[in-house]
C-alpha cells in the first residue's frame, strides 16, 4: 500500500521539543530532538487524526463511523424482531478482545438483541470451526467474528452464511468472501495509520536514527499484517538513519513468550540495538520482559494496541515508547448496529474503519479513556509520573 501521508501541516512549529529517550539504570530521561525531525514526526503525527490509511481487505474504500448510525425508528424496528447473536473470537482473555465484547453486548442490549453465545478460539483454527458449529445448533440470526486463519476457517463461515446468517467481522475475512455478498460487513481500526503512527513514535524516541528490531506476526491475517507495511514503510520513507537490522515472525498461540525468545535472541546478537517494534501489545509484554532480563531498560520498545500492562509501562515512562491504538469498544458497538441494520433494509458499507490513536506517555490517560470509555484503572493511573 502506497504511504499517503503529508508531511507538511501548516501550524505545526519547527521547534518542538520531542521526548527523546536516552539510555538510564531505571526507565527513560527527555532530550531536545532535532528541530527538523521534531517538526515533521509532529506534522505526521497530527495529520492521521482526520484520515484513514487503510483499505478493506478487498480494495475497499474505508466508510466512517457514522455510516452505522440508526435512528430511534429504525431501532424499534430491530427490537421488534427479537433477534439473537452469537460472538465467535480468535482468542479472548487480552483487553482488545475484552473490549470488543464489551461493547458488542452493549450495543446488542440497546437493540434488543440477546447474545446467545461467546466463544474464544485460542487461536486454533480448527477450535474456531468447531466453535462455529456449535454456535450454529443455536440458530443464531447474527455471528460477529474475527477468523484466527482466513482459510482454514472459509469453510465453517460458508456454513453460517448458507443458514441464512448474517456474518459481521472484525479486523479479518474468510478467504474468497466479499463485503455485500458473502458478508454484511467487516470493522477494523486503521490499522496501517497505527503502524505509521508507532514509526512516528519510534523515530521520536531515537530521534530520528538508531537501529532496530522488528517482530511481526507470521500469519496471512489482515490487519497485522497492514501494521506491519504501515511501520516499515515509514520508516523507510521518512527516517532513513534508522535501520532495520533484523526482522523475525511469530506464530503463537504464546505470543508474549514467543517474543520474549525472540527480543532476547535480537539483543544478544544485535547488544548495542536501539529498540524493537511489536506486531501488538501482548507481543510487546515479551519483548519488555527480555529487555529487563538483558538489563537493558534504555530500550526502546514501540507497538500496537493500549493493553493495561503496556499502558502501565507507558505511564511510568518505562520501555514502551509509544503505540498506536485501536478503539475496540467503538469497533464492537459499530459492529453490532451494522449487523442489525442489515436486517431492516438500510444500505450497510462493506468497511467501516476508525482512525489511529497515536498514544505516548503524556496522554496515555485520556487515550485509556478514549479506547475503553472508562478512566484508567489505578493500575495505570497511580504510576504515572509527571
Amino acid at each position: 500500500m502506497k504511504l499517503r501521508l503529508t508531511l507538511a501541516t501548516a501550524g505545526v512549529a519547527a521547534a518542538l521539543v520531542l521526548a527523546g529517550c536516552t539510555a538510564t539504570s531505571s526507565g527513560t530521561s527527555n532530550t531536545v530532538a532535532d528541530p527538523k525531525i521534531s517538526a515533521e514526526i509532529e506534522a505526521g503525527i497530527a495529520s492521521l487524526a482526520d484520515q484513514v490509511l487503510s483499505k478493506g481487505p478487498n480494495g475497499e474504500d474505508p466508510s466512517p463511523a457514522n455510516a452505522a448510525d440508526l435512528s430511534a425508528a429504525e431501532i424499534e424496528q430491530v427490537k421488534a424482531l427479537k433477534l439473537t447473536a452469537a460472538i465467535v473470537m480468535h482468542y479472548g482473555g487480552n483487553d482488545w478482545s475484552t473490549a470488543q465484547i464489551d461493547g458488542l453486548k452493549s450495543e446488542f442490549a440497546n437493540l434488543g438483541i440477546d447474545v446467545a453465545a461467546v466463544t474464544d478460539a485460542n487461536f486454533d483454527p480448527a477450535k474456531q470451526v468447531s466453535d462455529l458449529e456449535t454456535v450454529l445448533s443455536l440458530k443464531p440470526d447474527i455471528i460477529v467474528s474475527i477468523p484466527t486463519d482466513p482459510v482454514a476457517t472459509a469453510d465453517a463461515y460458508r456454513k453460517a452464511a448458507a443458514a441464512g446468517v448474517h456474518l459481521v467481522f472484525m479486523d479479518n475475512v474468510p478467504a474468497g468472501f466479499v463485503g455485500g455478498t458473502d458478508y454484511v460487513s467487516m470493522v477494523s481500526a486503521d490499522n496501517y495509520g497505527n503502524g505509521v503512527a508507532s514509526a512516528y513514535l519510534m523515530a521520536k524516541a531515537l530521534n530520528g536514527a538508531g537501529t532496530i528490531g522488528v517482530i511481526y506476526h507470521e500469519s496471512d491475517f489482515f490487519v497485522t499484517t497492514q501494521r506491519y507495511e504501515g511501520f516499515k514503510a515509514t520508516i523507510k520513507k521518512s527516517f532513513p538513519d534508522i535501520k532495520i537490522v533484523e526482522k523475525k515472525g511469530i506464530a503463537g498461540p504464546d505470543f508474549a513468550g514467543d517474543a520474549q525468545g525472540v527480543a532476547s535472541a535480537m539483543l544478544t546478537k544485535h547488544p548495542t540495538l536501539d529498540g524493537i517494534w511489536a506486531v501488538w501489545d501482548v507481543p510487546a509484554e515479551g519483548v519488555m520482559a527480555a529487555a529487563r532480563a538483558a538489563g537493558r531498560l534504555d530500550l526502546k520498545i514501540a507497538t500496537q494496541d493500549l493493553g493495561k500492562n503496556v499502558a502501565v509501562a507507558l505511564a511510568k515512562n518505562e520501555l514502551i515508547i509509544g503505540l498506536g491504538a485501536q478503539r475496540p469498544f467503538d469497533q464492537g458497538s459499530i459492529e453490532a448496529r451494522l449487523a442489525a441494520a442489515s436486517f431492516i433494509g438500510k444500505k450497510v458499507p462493506p468497511y467501516v474503519a476508525l482512525a489511529a490513536l497515536p498514544v505516548e506517555h503524556d496522554n496515555v490517560l485520556d487515550a485509556w479513556k478514549q479506547v475503553y470509555h472508562a478512566d484508567a484503572p489505578a493500575s495505570v493511573s497511580s504510576v504515572f509520573t509527571k
